[in-house]
């Protein structure tokens, strides 16, 4: 075990910036008012505000949306894009903290309130010290990264045509990790998404006569667990497709059996011919499934919200990850991918540009026994932690919101520091 830990690196708490209490009454209010993906217009509107605010940053709204994006120009130089996310999911929160969720059945439970806040809070920090800013920064607040439509929607909306075009792009994600450690990667850092719907359709009738019915739950049940047999043949890769079924919907009654089920799966893969084989695999299982049932009409099976895997640019992550070192942080550099998904490589694949990502901590180190730093170690999350999209999901502001912000503004200032 004590060999494991050694791989892990923690930074120095004393030299991360500090956070004004503003910031942490900004997230606390974000947390408070979480908005669906599309839907962020308060948020949005809370961004701009901070944004004019601050000073120094042409701001314009409703890029691909509800988007908002932050132009910081100072001398020649490279663009150097920065970008944060600002969608919720529909979970009902569960964290008890003060300021939870007050709108039913949605929360914050993927840190996406912290990363606009480490945004904005860097944004003030960049523009306090214009002699630094050797270049342009872009500041992007992304809609609509939960559904993987939101960095899509603000390239289509000609967020490169109407901005300055960057050379550079960097993001971050908070995760259940200790505050203080970075986890990043070059070349595939995460994985890529897509979503499947498939529906059965059979034939309802009275529960009391299944034998003058095609049942479809019972398709859709049987579906769900032969599809796992895709999965477990490729676990033995380090890159194995992780496939998931997170909704099933049936019937409305305990004494009818319903015309049709609905399964919608969530599918990560790490290269195009596991997507295609994965892909292909579930509609043909799908198709057996509605044979086998005597099924009069073929399933529905239909792939959306696809996009691609997380690929950090190789030079540029060795030498953004100096630079956060040297800012306090530690790292850790990761042996494999990650099976969690991201949209923000869009960005960087639509303008040509180098662009590196990567997770920092949410929760204290001391929060973590040595089981704990162990399961980090191998890259797992810790048996227990409620991890991101979990109801009880609760980065600590004054762990997440200095380690964010040190992070984000050390590789914009380091990104033009070269330049210079």
């Amino acid at each position: 075990m004590n060999q494991l830990l050694s791989n892990l690196e923690f930074g120095d708490p004393s030299r991360l910036r500090t956070v004004e209490p503003h910031w942490f009454d900004l997230y606390q209010d974000l947390h408070a008012h979480p908005e669906l993906s599309g839907d962020e217009t308060r948020t949005a509107a809370v961004v701009a505000e901070e944004l004019r605010r601050i000073g120094g940053w042409d701001v314009t709204v409703g890029v691909g949306g509800t988007g908002v994006v932050g132009v910081l120009t100072g001398s020649s130089g490279p663009v150097i894009l920065l970008r944060a996310d600002m969608d919720a999911l529909p979970v009902a929160e569960d964290t008890g903290l003060s300021y939870a969720s007050k709108t039913d059945g949605v929360m914050h439970a993927c840190g996406h309130d912290v990363h606009v806040t480490a945004l904005l809070a860097t944004c003030a920090a960049l523009s306090a010290d214009p002699a630094a800013i050797t270049g342009t920064i872009v500041a992007v607040f992304q809609p609509a990264e939960e559904t993987g439509s939101g960095a899509r929607a603000m390239v289509d909306d000609g967020i490169f045509d109407r901005f300055p075009r960057p050379d550079l792009c960097l993001g971050q994600h908070v995760g259940p990790t200790p505050a203080g450690m970075l986890v990043s990667k070059p070349d595939i850092l995460m994985a890529a998404s897509d979503t499947i719907r498939v529906v059965f359709h059979g034939r309802g009738g009275h529960a009391s006569s299944p034998y003058a019915c095609i049942d479809p739950l019972l398709m859709a049940a049987s579906f769900a667990l032969r599809i796992q047999g895709l999965v477990a043949h490729e676990a033995a890769t380090p890159t194995a497709p992780v496939l998931t079924v997170g909704a099933l919907h049936a019937g409305t009654a305990a004494n009818i059996i319903a015309d049709d089920a609905e399964l919608l799966l969530s599918l990560r893969t790490f290269n195009a011919s596991s997507r295609e084989h994965m892909l292909e695999s579930v509609g043909r299982i799908a198709r057996a499934e509605a044979d086998g049932a005597g099924a009069v009409e073929q399933p529905d099976v239909h792939a959306y919200n696809g996009f691609p895997a997380t690929v950090n640019t190789p030079d540029a992550t060795s030498t953004v990850m100096s630079d956060l070192r040297r800012a306090g942080l530690g790292m850790y550099t990761l042996p494999q991918p990650l099976s969690g998904s991201e949209d923000f490589g869009v960005f960087g694949t639509a303008a040509q540009c180098p662009s590196v990502f990567w997770h920092f901590g949410g929760t204290a180190l001391q929060s973590f026994d040595e089981t704990a730093l162990a399961a980090l170690a191998e890259g797992r999350i810790p048996p227990g932690t409620p991890s991101n999209h979990s109801p009880r999901f609760a980065p600590d502001p004054s762990a997440a919101l200095p380690e964010g912000v040190t992070a984000m503004t050390a590789a914009a200032l380091g990104a033009l520091a070269r330049s210079a």
